[in-house]
């Protein structure tokens, strides 16, 4: 592998961003923050504002045609991360859970069954509400695999 690393976010729904800074400030790694819409982020070079059109999958499309192998992704988007995955990029969920290639698959049915039970009404909701212990998790998640990609 060769390249700098850097951290691609998907950032309209992420509750994980100022640990992302905080991560990326420590070990100096280039931030992208991926957007619909004008988002405020640091004023610091390693921080970059993207703001794509309003189309719908804008910013996955743009965030799935920039991840590599030395991209960690944050996600909580399911297909994204699946393309992700496929462009050989490191995902991780706001709570800290790796997406993996062996774990995705599970993810997609899982989402498949979900969103099929909301349609019929049966299921109303969403995931559990996000914790202290998530943020924790993730900025360990975020860590490891930062210190694993300098390494590799």
């Amino acid at each position: 592998m060769s390249g700098p690393i850097r951290i691609l976010i998907d950032a309209d729904a992420c509750p994980v961003k100022e640990e992302i800074y905080r991560v990326a400030f420590r070990r100096e790694v280039p931030v992208r923050v991926v957007s619909n819409s004008y988002l405020r982020v640091p004023a610091h070079p390693l921080i970059e504002r993207v703001v794509v059109s309003d189309a719908f999958d804008a910013a996955d499309d743009w965030i799935a045609g920039e991840a590599d192998a030395r991209t960690v992704v944050i996600t909580g988007d399911i297909l994204l991360a699946d393309r992700c995955l496929k462009a050989g990029a490191t995902v991780i969920g706001h709570n800290g859970k790796p997406f993996t290639t062996a774990s995705i698959g599970g993810a997609l049915a899982t989402r498949a069954i979900m969103a099929d039970l909301r349609a019929g009404g049966d299921i109303v909701g969403g995931p559990a509400p996000f914790a202290k212990a998530d943020r924790s998790q993730f900025l360990q998640a975020l860590d490891q695999v930062l210190v694993r990609l300098e390494r590799a």
